[in-house]
């Protein structure tokens, strides 16, 4: 049995992420989605509890799918779980650059771990956690860039129909 983790902050969780889930979840036995626990990650929308519940709703329908917390360095992570694989979701050239470099890390820190890297789908490849907050904090739309989960706390956060309501205007000059 091959038990991976695909680590994040999912800040919040959006649908690149799912897509990576869905997938990785096809390929290993085990999928273990572990969230980041940061005290000092700066400006987060969602505590990590809020956090856990999105991403446990999301994966409900997958059964190999389990939802965990950590903190401290993954690759220790990874030996308490006995986990084999860490699993990366990519969009860009540039989030394969720092990602080779933390897997090397990884497997310096702990050898008996592998990286595997999954393409996010190409319609989610400009969706990240950052451009989505950064949106729906200025109620634009975002219900097509995240799972119901996420929306309906980010419409509990930041005020009722705030990420349905149309794009905002630009900035006048």
């Amino acid at each position: 049995m091959i038990h991976a983790v695909y680590p994040g902050s999912f800040d919040p969780m959006h649908n690149g992420h799912a897509d990576v889930v869905r997938r990785a979840s096809r390929i290993y036995d085990k999928l273990t989605v572990a969230v980041l626990d940061n005290p000092s990650k700066r400006d987060p929308l969602f505590t990590t509890d809020e956090r856990i519940e999105i991403l446990r709703e999301t994966t409900a329908d997958m059964a190999n799918v389990t939802v965990d917390r950590f903190e401290g360095l993954l690759a220790e992570y990874m030996r308490t779980l006995g986990a084999a694989v860490i699993v990366k979701g990519l969009r860009a050239i540039s989030d394969f650059e720092y990602e080779l470099q933390m897997a090397h890390l990884n497997r310096n820190l702990n050898p008996d771990v592998e990286t595997t890297f999954i393409m996010t789908a190409t319609r989610w490849s400009y969706v990240s956690s950052t451009r989505v907050k950064e949106l729906a904090r200025y109620g634009a739309d975002v219900s097509r860039l995240v799972p119901p989960a996420t929306l309906r706390r980010l419409e509990a956060k930041l005020g009722d129909g705030v990420a349905r309501h149309a794009d905002p205007q630009p900035p006048r000059r």
